[in-house]
This record gives C-alpha cells, structure tokens and sequence, in this order.
C-alpha cells in the first residue's frame, strides 16, 4: 500500500499547510503523530476530520507543548487501516523508548478488518521503516518485540476474558462490601499484562483518553473509571512483586511510562512503610511467610512496623491490613518452595464475603496454546490423554533431546535467530561459581555449565546465553525458546508409576529445609519444572539426566532426531520444471549477479508446495559475514524483490560500488539498513549500510549519496533449506 509521511509545525500555519498540500485528505481517515523533540512528548491519533482534530488538540494544555505534527497518508486507507496503524504506532513508539506518549491506554483494541490483518501488519512494518529512516523511531521491530518495555507494556489490546476481569476489578473498587479481588491464572494467561494495564489506567488523567473510537467495552470501562476517580480521587496505590528481579525488571518498564514512576513498584517488605488505597498484587503465589527466609530481618522488621507478631502474620495479611483494596494475581500451580504463602491460606481467602474470584484461562503466551499447557499438567499429573501423546501442538516447537549438546547448540542457534532463548535448569545442583569464577556448577558427563552469574534480570543480560538459569531468575519472564534440564533430583518410578524425588540432589537449601513429606518437596519440584516449562513463547526442548524420567518422557514427548536440522539432499536440475526454482551458486560467481541471471547459468532445484515458484530463487552462500543466520556453504531460498521497506532485512543487493570481500563479487548479503533524506525532488537515499551477522569482525559496507544510484535489491532472504 502506498503511502507518505508529511511533516509540519504544530502551530498557526498547520491548517493552511493542510488545506493547500492535502486538500483530498481533510475528510478521509489518516494517522497522525505529534511529538516535541526537545522533551520527546508525543501522541499518536488517527482521524477523518484532520484539521477540527487537530485544532482540538491545539487548545488543550497538554498537546500545545508538542511543536510537529506528522501526518501518515494514503489513498488507500479505510477506517480499519487507520485505527490497526495508529493501534501498532502506540503500541512500538511507547516500547521503542524513544518518545514518552500522552495517550491513555484504553480504546487500543483489536477492531474488525475488512481486509486480512497481514496486509495491514505489512503495511505497519514499511511505515516504521519510514519512521526509522526520519529519526522519529530508533530500533527494529524485531527487537522491540524481545524487549520488556514492549512485552510488559501497558498499551495492549486486551482479550474479552481479561475486559471481563477488568471490569469486576473496577467494580470491586466501588462496592464497599468488596475488600479484594483475587485473579486466578496459570502461566501465560496475561495476569501482569492485565496488572500493569490497570495500573496505568487508574493512574492516566481523563481527559488523555480519545473517546471517539471507544467500543462498546471501552465505554463500560470508562464509565466505570469515571466513578472511581470520583470516588477516590488520586488513588495511592502500588504494584506489589515479590520476587527481586521481575520487581527490577517491571521496575524498569514503569520508569519509562509517562506518567508512572519506577518507585510505584516495590516489594512486599515495603508495603508496611504505608498506607493505600489499593495495593495490586502480581505473582501473589510467591508472597512470603516466616519460614526458609533468607532475610528473617527484613520480613521481621516489616510486620514488626504494624504491631504483627512475624511468627502468626505472612505477607498476604500485611497487604490485607495495609490498604483499602486489594488485587492479587495468584496461581496454585507457582508456589515453589515452603517460604511461599500456604494455598490454604489463599482459599480461606476465596471463601470470604469480601473477596470477589475471576479466573483467567486462555493462554497468551506460549504459541502450543491451551493444548499445551493442559498437556504439561497432564504430564506431571500422570493422566495424559492418549491423543495427546507425541503431540507436536500445531507449530509449536517442543522436543526431548537425548544429546545435552545437542540442546544446548540448538538453544544457541534459536537465540541467532529469534533472540531471548535460554537453558533454565532444576536446582539440583550447588552454585559454587557464585563465589569462584572458574568453577563449573551443573556438569553432566562432558557438559560444563555455570549457573546465572546475576539474580537480577538475568534473561536479559550479556553472558546469559551461555550460563543456566533458574527458577528464580525466570519466573515471571517470557522467553523465546527454553531449554529445561532435568536434573537428578527428579525421576521416575516405574514399579509404582510415579514420580519421585530425591531430596540429597536438591540444592534449593530454602526450599528443602523443614520439610519433612517428601511429598511436599516433590510437589514444589514439580511446579518448578511446570513453571519453566511454560516460559517459551516459540518452543521447548527438554533434556532429562535420570534414564528412567527420560524413558517415561521419551513415550509420551516427540524425540529431537538429529537429521531434523541437518540440510536434507537437495537435488539439482538442468532443466526447470512447474516445481523448481532458480539455483545460482554464489561460490563460482563474480561481477554482477543480474549478468549471473541474465547469462542463462541458472540450475534448478525442486521445491515442492513452495506456491508461486517465479517468485524465488535460490543461491549456494559463501562466507561467513552472515554465520550467525546463514552458515558457510548454505542453500538459501530468496524471495525476488518487487517493492517495500527493506529495513532490517537479510538481503542479496549489487551495486557499482558494493564489493563483497570474501567473493571479490558487486553482490553481497548482508542486513540492510538506510536512511532517508527529502528535498524539492521526493525523497532520497541518503545512506545505505549493509551489516554483517557474525561471529567474526566484518566491516560494514556504508553506502552514500551517489553511490546508492547505481545500488539494487535482487531478493529478500527467506529461510536456509
């Protein structure tokens, strides 16, 4: 879909700068994003009204401090274009950290298209590309979408069962006879996104919200927001996280949300320093009592501060008594370890008048959906369905692996790819490299591994694709891919089918000590592993060190064959046929790759169910500028060129002034990256750069002003074969 971005000032000239530029625009939907660079305020809108829109928002305290106004046109949009890109625009301009937004984030749904919804993501995708290259945002969507300012933001659209529980929450907040509202949700059912969202919302001004697209469920909420804040006024209220480094992380999220403050989140030992209004919950299944503390301190001194006697209190009464309302976030199935609230308690709480109880069921995020996660319960509650077993869960990527290595190589290629994959183990064994370096922790016959060298926000730090996490350091995150170890604290017990634990190969001292049923012991192990289990948003993979635990697995969980990811024969055609695609092999070619094609010296290889096969070539790829996506000596199908952004894509260019070092050839691939300039003539490039991905040093290739004429893109990479 064409399209342009036209920017302005934001002052007396904008509507004449409108009406004589844009006068086929004035009553037809667009996007529009005002912004002040110095303060980097902005807001994204989207209107068939511009200039009234705008001249309403030239009038209000807020809006006069922004001083540009870019407007995002096209012949082709319709309302639904429109309301998908300004949705997306709110969603990646907030998690891209560049701009803090003035939006309210109620009204930011997921609308009905009259078209298919990839053609409006395609088209999102060229205008970012756009944005990028004139400096109003910073990085790709690719990385925002790894990133937590994106996956913990609270500019989401919401699914019915978390606008139902929304709405009860509201509700709570003005029955007096309701003191809390306790959300039930297993793994990935959107508990923090739902906690977060109505953090934000609670906390935005009124009149920052745009109502004139709301749904009938945003009207309800609104209304109903309206009478809490008459009847609270400015609510004090805190996010409540038990655990230290999703607190960190979360932490850092609302730092970077206008109008929150990172000092709004804090932990339970924090919530007697105060009163409040409401007190939000998340994670309330890891809410401590005084039992396998690691700081007795810090728990003592914090009831002590209430007049609680720490042997007869937990943290659950402390968040009770200390505020006026309350919403805790709970799963059973996460309490990990005995310093953990007892799930009697939580259902003495269920049971009282004052408590309302909403359950959250659907799963958001890991791709195998609630299939999966019945399956993983099932598995660990010993009652798998026989339809079940071996299941692949349409295209979520869940395998046991025989070969630790194997797993761990996998992993690794997993986070080339797709970013935020990690091994995450049981506890099971000591964290000796803690103190020393050197050592290795987990060593399982020729593996040596060390355990996360930070507790605090370790998924996404430096080294962490090369050390093991815990459950301490993951719970709460999502990840791309998992590897889980299963380590030798837990197995199998054939003769009397169950599971089993070993409580000497338990390395968790706070979460073995004082207990004496082993039963229990085994119960929190199984929800650690459960909990991990549930972490990868794109796969699984699995390795277990007991032989008979990885038998009983190994019946029921599709087996890792080594040839999955080995190149299968690729045969290679004189001739083409209705199947086959142009092979050109980049290690005989010099000069141009257009004198390759048009010299007739093309073979073919077959690609079956490919669709329209014209459209592709495929190329032998040489080198190692590209390792970490492409190895040396891989068959790599491309899709021919025929328009759109390029930015942030592997691509095959050539150009007069593009010399590859490693084939001496006018073509390379590369990632591309440019940036744009405009003048009286349209736009321009101004600068082309074509990135490496590699684990050696490769000089990017930097293209500028004359030398980006004589430049092409020839195809798209789409996948190795």
């Amino acid at each position: 879909m064409n399209f342009s971005i036209q920017q302005y000032p934001f002052d007396h000239t904008l509507e004449s700068n409108i009406t004589e530029n844009h006068r086929d625009f004035l009553n037809w939907p667009l996007v529009y994003f005002l912004e002040e660079n110095k303060t980097k305020e902005a807001y994204v809108g989207e209107t068939t009204d511009v200039l009234n829109r705008l001249k309403t928002h030239s009038k209000t305290q807020k809006k006069q401090k922004l001083s540009t106004v870019n407007l995002i046109l096209s012949d082709k949009f319709n309302k639904s274009a429109t309301l998908d890109v300004e949705s997306n625009l709110i969603k990646y301009i907030s998690a891209d950290g560049m701009y803090s937004l003035q939006n309210g984030n109620l009204g930011i749904s997921n609308h009905q298209f009259y078209q298919q919804k990839e053609v409006y993501w395609e088209q999102f995708k060229n205008i970012w590309s756009e944005l990028q290259s004139m400096g109003i945002a910073r990085r790709s969507l690719e990385d925002i979408d790894n990133s937590d300012l994106f996956k913990y933001s609270p500019y989401k659209s919401l699914s019915k069962e978390q606008i139902a529980g929304l709405k009860m929450i509201l509700d709570c907040l003005l029955d007096d006879k309701t003191k809390v509202s306790l959300i039930q949700g297993g793994a990935g059912t959107g508990k923090s996104i739902l906690a977060i969202f109505l953090f934000k919302l609670l906390k935005t001004n009124l009149d920052d919200f745009n109502t004139s697209d709301f749904d009938e469920d945003d009207k309800d909420i609104f209304l109903l927001l309206n009478q809490v804040k008459d009847k609270y006024g400015n609510l004090k209220m805190a996010l409540v996280i038990p655990m230290t480094s999703f607190r960190k992380t979360i932490s850092n999220v609302f730092k970077n949300i206008k109008g929150l403050s990172n000092k709004m989140v804090i932990g339970p030992s924090d919530v007697s320093k105060q009163k409040y209004d409401l007190l939000i919950v998340d994670e309330g299944h890891r809410l401590r009592r005084r039992q396998n503390l690691v700081n007795y301190k810090s728990f003592d001194d914090a009831m002590k501060r209430v007049c609680f006697d720490p042997n007869g209190y937990d943290e659950l009464d402390l968040v009770d008594y200390c505020s006026k309302k309350a919403i805790v976030f709970y799963d059973p199935f996460q309490s990990i370890k005995p310093t953990d609230v007892l799930t009697e308690k939580f259902e003495l709480l269920k049971n009282k008048d004052s408590t309302i109880v909403r359950k959250l069921k659907t799963q958001f995020r890991v791709k195998g959906g609630n299939e999966y996660v019945e399956f993983i319960h099932q598995l660990f509650d010993g009652n798998i369905k026989s339809e079940n077993i071996k299941s692949t869960f349409g295209f979520y990527d869940f395998k046991l692996f025989d070969d630790l290595n194997e797993m761990i190589n996998q992993i690794k290629i997993k986070e080339n790819q797709k970013g935020l994959s990690r091994m995450v183990a049981g506890f099971a064994w000591k964290w000796i490299s803690k103190k020393d370096k050197s050592k290795f922790d987990i060593i399982i016959n020729d593996t040596l591994l060390q355990w996360n060298s930070t507790e605090i926000d370790w998924v996404n730090s430096t080294n962490a694709i090369n050390e093991v996490g815990c459950i301490h350091t993951t719970q709460g995150y999502d990840l791309n891919y998992t590897g889980v170890i299963l380590g030798p604290e837990f197995d199998y017990d054939f003769i009397n089918n169950k599971f089993i634990v070993n409580k000497d190969n338990y390395e968790d001292k706070g979460g073995k000590n004082t207990i004496k049923d082993e039963q229990v012991l085994l119960d929190y192990v199984i929800n650690i592993y459960k909990t991990i289990l549930l972490r990868g948003i794109e796969g699984t993979y699995i390795y277990v060190c007991n032989p008979n635990l990885r038998k009983y697995f190994s019946q029921l969980i599709p087996i890792h064959q080594e040839k999955d990811h080995q190149q299968q024969p690729l045969i290679i055609l004189d001739k083409p046929n209705e199947y086959t695609v142009p092979f050109y092999d980049l290690e005989i070619a010099a000069g141009n790759f257009s004198d390759l094609q048009s010299a007739g010296e093309a073979k073919y290889i077959e690609i079956p169910h490919l669709g329209s096969s014209q459209d592709y070539f495929i190329c032998k790829v040489v080198g190692e500028s590209m390792n970490k996506v492409i190895p040396n000596g891989s068959f790599c199908l491309f899709k021919k060129y025929t328009g759109g952004s390029r930015n942030g894509l592997i691509t095959l260019v050539e150009g007069s002034d593009v010399f590859d070092s490693e084939t001496g050839a006018n073509y390379t691939i590369k990632k591309y990256f440019s940036k744009k300039a405009t003048d009286d003539d349209g736009w321009h490039h101004e600068e082309i750069t074509l990135k490496a991905m590699s684990t050696k040093p490769y000089e990017s290739i930097v293209l500028r002003d004359e030398e980006t004429i004589n430049f092409k893109v020839i195809g798209v990479f789409e996948k190795i074969l």
